[in-house]
C-alpha cells in the first residue's frame, strides 16, 4: 500500500517541463484565505468593536507598484460582523506590522505611536550629529552623565536589598507572636477585672436591698416591743400553780375547796326540748347572791340536759367537800 502523504513525486525520464502549458493569470487575482484580526479595530459604519484575534474569511490580493526591498505588500477584505461593512488592510514589512486603510479605526495603538515617536527622535539626533561635531559631544555628555545616575540608583537598590537580605524573619515572626499573645493576655486580664468589679458591684447591691427589706420589716414591730417590751414578765411573777389556778378561775370561776363557797354553783333548770330544737347550747350556770342558810348545798343531780362545764363544777365541787372533811 503507497503512502498517502507523499511529497515526492515520479517524473518519468522521458518528462519535458517546457511542454507543461502555462497558466494566464491575472496579477491582481484574489485569493480567498482563513485569517484573524491583526490588531483591534471599530466599524466606522455601525461602530462594532472586532477585538484581535477575531478569525475572517478574507480576500487577498497583491498591492500593485508597492513593495519594500523587493517584499510583495498584500490587501485583505473583511466584513464587518454587524453591517457587513467592507474593511481593508495591508502588511507593512518595514514596521513588521498592519496598516488599516479603509472601513474602520485601530484601537489602542500609543504604544506603536510611541515607538514612531522614539525612531523619529534617533533619526533626527543621528542627522544632526552628521553636520556638527560640537553636539555630537554634547550628547556624549549627556549620556555619560544620564549612565552616571542610572549605575547610583541601581546601587542604591542593591544595597537595600542587602540590608534586607539580613533581616531575620524567623524573629519577627517569633517577636509578633510574642506581642500577640500579650495582647491577649492583657485583653483577658482586663476581662477578668470588669467581670469581678461587675459581681462585687452586684453583691453590694444586693446587701443594700437586703438591709432595706429587714429595715423595712422591722419598723412596723418597733411599737408592738415598746408597749410590751417583755412578753414573758407575767409568766415570772406568779409559780404555774398560782398560773394553773387564775386560768381556771377566769375560765370556769372559783371552785375552791371551802366548803361555804361550794353552795354557789347551782344547776338552773331550763327547758330541754327548746334548746335542742333551737341547736344551742345551755346557758351557763349562774351564782345566786349571798347564801340564805349556813349549811353547804348539796351537789345537783345530774341531768341530760346539763352542761359538760356544770358536771364538772359539780365534780370538783364533791371532791373538795370531801377532802376538806
Amino acid at each position: 500500500m503507497s503512502e498517502r502523504k507523499v511529497l515526492n513525486k515520479y517524473y518519468p525520464p522521458d518528462f519535458d517541463p517546457s511542454k507543461i502549458p502555462k497558466l494566464k493569470l491575472p496579477k491582481d487575482r484574489q485569493y480567498v484565505v482563513r485569517l484573524m484580526a491583526p490588531f483591534n479595530m471599530r466599524c466606522k459604519t455601525c461602530g462594532e468593536y472586532i477585538y484581535k484575534g477575531k478569525k475572517f474569511n478574507a480576500r487577498k490580493e497583491t498591492v500593485q507598484n508597492e513593495a519594500y526591498l523587493g517584499l510583495p505588500i498584500f490587501r485583505f477584505y473583511i466584513k464587518c460582523t454587524r453591517c457587513l461593512a467592507e474593511i481593508t488592510f495591508k502588511t507593512d514589512p518595514e514596521n513588521t506590522d498592519y496598516t488599516m486603510e479603509h472601513g474602520a479605526t485601530r484601537n489602542f495603538q500609543a504604544e506603536k505611536l510611541l515607538e514612531e515617536e522614539e525612531k523619529r527622535m534617533q533619526k533626527e539626533r543621528e542627522d544632526e550629529e552628521l553636520n556638527n561635531p560640537m553636539k555630537v559631544l554634547e550628547n556624549r555628555t549627556k549620556d555619560s552623565k544620564l549612565e552616571m545616575e542610572v549605575l547610583e540608583n541601581l546601587q542604591e537598590l542593591k544595597d537595600l536589598n542587602q540590608r534586607q537580605a539580613h533581616v531575620d524573619f524567623e524573629a519577627m515572626l517569633r517577636q509578633h507572636r510574642l506581642s500577640e499573645e500579650q495582647r491577649q493576655k492583657q485583653e483577658q486580664e482586663e476581662e477578668e477585672r470588669e467581670t469581678a468589679a461587675l459581681v462585687e458591684e452586684a453583691r453590694k447591691r444586693r446587701l443594700l436591698e437586703d438591709s432595706d427589706s429587714e429595715e423595712d420589716v422591722r419598723a412596723p414591730a418597733a411599737p408592738r416591743l415598746a408597749l410590751r417590751p417583755k412578753p414573758t414578765a407575767i409568766l415570772d411573777e406568779a409559780p404555774k400553780a398560782k398560773r394553773k389556778a387564775e386560768s381556771w378561775e377566769r375560765s370556769v370561776g372559783t371552785l375552791g375547796s371551802r366548803p361555804q363557797l361550794s353552795g354557789l354553783v347551782v344547776v338552773k333548770r331550763t327547758d330541754l326540748g327548746c334548746s335542742t330544737q333551737q341547736g344551742l347550747a345551755p346557758p351557763p350556770p349562774t351564782t345566786q347572791g349571798p347564801m340564805q342558810s349556813g349549811k353547804p348545798a348539796e351537789p345537783a343531780p345530774w341531768t341530760p340536759g346539763a352542761s359538760s362545764l356544770s358536771q364538772l363544777g359539780a365534780y370538783s365541787d364533791s371532791e373538795d367537800s370531801s377532802g376538806s372533811n
